[in-house]
């Protein structure tokens, strides 16, 4: 009998915020980006620890990847095979100032 190679794939969902950034993005930004943003989501399919990713410290599960000016914020599930998009948001100069 031949044995074939399981792939570990993962699903993705969207959460309803992160399905308003998209929205939104999509008619705000040039076609290119949002392609390699939706590239990047998809990609999270077959990797859900892309090269690059970052852990989010003040969450469990919460990891970020970075498209260009763009943060993708999901949670990773190993146990059921899920990745739960939370927020694709631009970086700007207001992301990191300090009040």
């Amino acid at each position: 009998m031949r044995q074939i190679a399981r792939t570990n794939v993962c699903r993705i969902e969207v959460s309803p915020a992160a399905d308003r950034d998209l929205n939104k993005l999509k008619s705000r930004i040039n076609r290119a980006d949002f392609e390699r943003i939706r590239d990047a989501v998809t990609s999270l399919v077959k990797e859900p620890h892309p090269q690059g990713v970052r852990k989010i410290k003040s969450a469990e599960n919460a990891y970020r990847i970075m498209v260009g000016s763009f943060r993708i914020v999901y949670e990773v599930y190993d146990n059921e095979k899920l990745n739960l998009l939370l927020q694709v948001v631009r970086k700007s100069e207001i992301t990191y100032r300090k009040e």
